[in-house]
């Protein structure tokens, strides 16, 4: 082999090894460039828009209550204080679930913006149902929603599926440490049925032990 051939074969070789070496470093980001993980719950809870901070299991929102009788404890969930399930009324498939939200003083947004937000996500509803009432010093806003539910979910909280014949309750309570959110949502016949329960719930608030009333 002569001398230009080997020049030859050398400069291929190198050229291959400097394209070895690019595409392993533009396969690579830069540091600092890949996103932070995702904090549970992100996706703003069942809550949609806007996305909210998750609550922590530590957190004290200063309120407590009585957890209606026939009504199950869930599993934990992300962005969620509890969740409950409250069992299918005769004639209805699905169970209805009750799911409560505490993020911190000051945090969830304002109480018309939630209800605002809870009506959104149903379509063909009749008029919804407002009032506000005090319990123990507490002020609680309530909605009463009929239609057919969305049932957003996701980071985006987009619809899972349309679920007709579905009603919501909704309660608001501005708690001596910020405003705990309790949304029931199931088909209509299971909610109307747990009704005087949710009254019986929301009628049971009182400040916690060591905690003035707001």
């Amino acid at each position: 082999m002569n001398v230009r051939s080997i020049g030859i074969v050398l400069l291929v070789a190198v050229a291959f090894l400097a394209g070895v070496l690019w595409m392993r470093q533009t396969s690579q980001p830069p540091p600092g460039s890949m996103p932070a993980p995702a904090a549970p719950g992100d996706a703003g809870g069942g809550s949609s828009t806007p996305v909210m901070p998750p609550a922590e299991s530590s957190e004290d929102p200063g309120l407590e209550w009585t957890l209606p009788k026939g009504w199950k404890t869930g599993g934990d969930r992300p962005m969620r204080y509890a969740t409950y399930v409250i069992p299918a009324a005769a004639g209805d498939h699905d169970d209805a679930e009750c799911a409560v939200f505490y993020f911190g003083p000051s945090q969830g947004g304002s109480v018309d913006a939630n209800i605002s937000r809870w009506i959104d996500q149903f379509e063909g509803i009749d008029s919804p149902q407002r009032s506000v009432r005090q319990v123990a010093g507490v002020q609680v806003s309530v909605v009463k929603v009929n239609g057919t539910f969305l049932a957003p979910s996701g980071p985006k909280m987009e619809s899972q599926g349309k679920k007709t014949g579905y009603s919501l309750l909704g309660g608001i309570a501005e708690g001596p440490h910020g405003m705990v959110f309790f949304k029931l949502t199931g088909p209509k016949k299971t909610v109307h049925a747990a009704e005087p329960e949710f009254d019986a719930l929301l009628a049971s608030f009182k400040p916690a032990a060591g905690h003035p009333s707001p």
